[in-house]
Formats: structure tokens, sequence, C-alpha cells
């Protein structure tokens, strides 16, 4: 099996890329050692330029699934070796698959899919069953918004909710993203859709990864939900739930317009306050947006705001009252001593931990009612004075 740059129908032959196009890819090749096509494939990459690095370490992932099928069962070596061998008919460097990422130049050996999802997952068991873990790779989450969106989906694929990806932003990366992003500084300019497939890809070689450079517009948003052209669910790719983090007024509406008329439950987290919004536009398909908080506004409404009507609409969006401090402070200075909106990594990585719970809940079919809610560390773990002990010391 060969997939390469797009999907699509697999190809009988795959030809090496020019260098210039290995290093704007973002889905790696997968290739079965024992289709000849995909062998000749991994012999030319063999003595291709290209590669830049072998990573094989198939017998330890072989080893760790022997584990995870029998946990009672205690392996001295040499039984572990003896069913190690057995799993690969005693040709390791023909079991499984390969992969190469183009971007990094790396050929990778990982185990067959089905395996491969057995054991990264398997220390998700004891709170996502084998049979649950299975329903949510079939799931395809949207991710709009990939500054804070990018750690969302990350998280959503480390703990396998979610086995296809639909990622949206316009946006390249800049050094200043780098305060909440994971990535290096020799990724500056790349674009956020690019980056972050490239993540979830070196994570899971198997996930589906669908990008939009463009991020979302009036022409692409109903195929970013899976619409047929006819305007109705397209079979099969539409989106199960929706993680909304960008900061474009008429984006923020059209999306939950869209979400509503195909009844995708929409998440959100804001970064202040721990604030994650839950919208079940799936079970309450006539629910208003954003809780009611913008009355009957459409997406047409905000599409010529300027910045400061911008500002005003999101502070509608997020109840400027409950804000914090440090963020009700910094609101009114942007664009004159902030370049733009705040934002802090712990608060990046909370919201995408609030966003992934949420989002696994749902596809699981558990209670999860549409609402707001705040996990506020400053209020849950407030300053306090340290308290003296008798000789001088603090606790």
């Amino acid at each position: 099996m060969t997939h390469f740059m797009q999907s699509g129908t697999e190809p009988d032959t795959f030809v090496l890329p020019s260098p210039g196009r290995a290093s704007e890819s973002f889905r790696p090749v997968l290739l079965d050692p024992a289709r000849p096509a995909d062998a000749a494939t991994l012999a030319a990459l063999r003595d291709s330029p290209l590669l830049r690095e072998v990573h094989d370490r198939i017998e330890d992932q072989v080893a760790e699934l022997v584990r995870a099928l029998a946990p009672a069962e205690h392996f001295g070596p040499a039984a572990l070796h003896r069913a190690v061998a057995e799993v690969t008919g005693g040709r390791a460097e023909a079991y499984g698959r390969w992969v190469w990422y183009p971007w990094s130049g790396r050929l990778v050996h990982v185990l067959p899919e089905e395996e491969f999802r057995l054991v990264r997952t398997d220390r998700n068991r004891g709170r996502i069953t084998r049979e649950q873990q299975r329903g949510l790779l079939r799931r395809r989450v949207g991710v709009i918004g990939l500054s804070v969106g990018s750690s969302a989906a990350l998280t959503c694929a480390m703990e396998g909710v979610g086995g296809a990806f639909r990622l949206a932003d316009f946006d390249r990366l800049s050094l200043s993203n780098l305060n909440r992003l994971r990535a290096g500084v020799h990724e500056l300019g790349l674009e956020k859709t690019v980056l972050c497939a490239r993540r979830l890809y070196e994570l899971d070689p198997y996930l589906d990864v669908e990008i939009h450079r463009e991020g979302v517009t009036e022409e692409n948003i109903g195929a970013f939900f899976g619409a047929a052209e006819d305007g109705t669910d397209g079979a099969g790719s539409g989106l199960d739930v929706l993680i909304e983090e960008c900061d474009t007024a008429w984006v923020k509406v059209a999306a939950r317009e869209h979400a509503r008329r195909h009844r995708v439950p929409v998440l959100m987290d804001t970064n202040d306050r721990g604030m994650l919004d839950i919208e079940r536009y799936d079970t309450e398909p006539a629910r208003p947006l954003f809780h009611g908080r913008i009355g009957d506004t459409t997406a047409a409404d905000v599409r010529g705001l300027d910045r400061a009507g911008t500002v005003d609409f999101l502070l509608r969006v997020v109840d400027a009252q409950h804000l914090s401090p440090a963020m009700a402070d910094a609101l009114p200075r942007i664009g004159r001593t902030l370049s733009s909106w705040p934002q802090l990594a712990d608060g990046v990585m909370l919201g995408a931990a609030l966003v992934t719970d949420a989002a696994r809940r749902i596809l699981l079919g558990e209670p999860l009612p549409s609402g707001r809610h705040r996990i506020d560390l400053d209020e849950l773990v407030p300053a306090r004075a340290p308290r003296p002990t008798r000789h001088g010391a603090t606790l």
C-alpha cells in the first residue's frame, strides 16, 4: 500500500519526488515490503540522497505487541525472543510497514496498522476499552485555527480521539508563535496546516489528514464540513466534532451555522481562565449560537468588521465580565501597546486537555450537555502567603 502527497487511487509504481517537492510534503509514504512495487520503492529509497536516516526498532514493537496481547504472562528473554520470531515469521525486516517521511528524510519501520494502533493505545486501557478505541479511531475531527488548535489536534491524536483530521488555517509559523506552538526555529515560515499535519503523521502514520491551507472561506466551508456539491452531507466524509480556535468573527459564526445545519458538536477553548465551550448541535439542532450571546447575528452581519468591531464581538462571545483581570487589562491595549492577543503555553495545553476530554466523551456517547465551564487555576490553586514555622523556615 503506497500513499504519497494526495489521497486517491493507489498507484502501482512510485516515483521519488524532487528534493523541493519532498521538502514541501506533509503526507508520509507507507510501504509494504511484501508488495513487489513497494519493495522496489524501498530499494530505490535506500540508494537515494533523499534518505537521511533509517530507524528500525520493529522487534521492540513486536515484543510490546506480544506483552499487550498476553499481559498476565511473564516472558523470559528466550520465550520473548521465540514469540517475536513467531509473529514476524523469522523475517523481521519484511514484517509490518516502512514509513518514509519526505520532509525529514526518515525511513521508519512500524507495525501493521491494526497492531500499531493496539500497542500505541494500550496504555489507554482501563480508561478507554479496545472496543471504544476502535470506535474513536473511526471518527473525523475538524480543527479551525492552528495556533491554539494544533495542540488540541495533537492531544486528540495522542489519545486516539479521531483517526481522521481536517485542518484549516491560512497562516504561517512566525517566531512569536513559538511561545505556545510545538515547533522549531527551522520551521519558521511553514504553513501551520502543514506543520500540524506532519506532527500528526509522525505520531501515527496511519492517520487520514486533510488540510485547507487557505483557512475556512465562503467557497470551501461546505467542503470542510464534508458536504457534497448539492449541499447535502457527503457520504462518510462529514465531521463528527469541530474544534474551533480562530479569532476571525466571520469564521466563528459561519462555522457554527454550518455545524448546526450538519448537526456537528462544536468545542472551543479560550485560554483565559480555562474556559471551555460545549455546543451540542448534534443533539440540539435549533440551539442558538454561542449559547445565545450574539442574539440573531449572522455570519453575513460580521463579515466586514474592523479591528474594534471584532474585539467588541469577541467580548460578547466570551462574556467580558468574566474575563481574567489580566485579559481585561490587555484587550484595550491591543494595537497600541500590545501587538495581538496574549496567550500562554500553559493555557494552550490546558485547553487542549479540556477539549480532548470533551471530544472523547461526546464521541463515546457519554452524557455531556451544552454549556460553558471554567477551570480557573488562579481560583483552584490560589496564591497564599507562606506559613512560617517555629524555626523561621516557611512551608
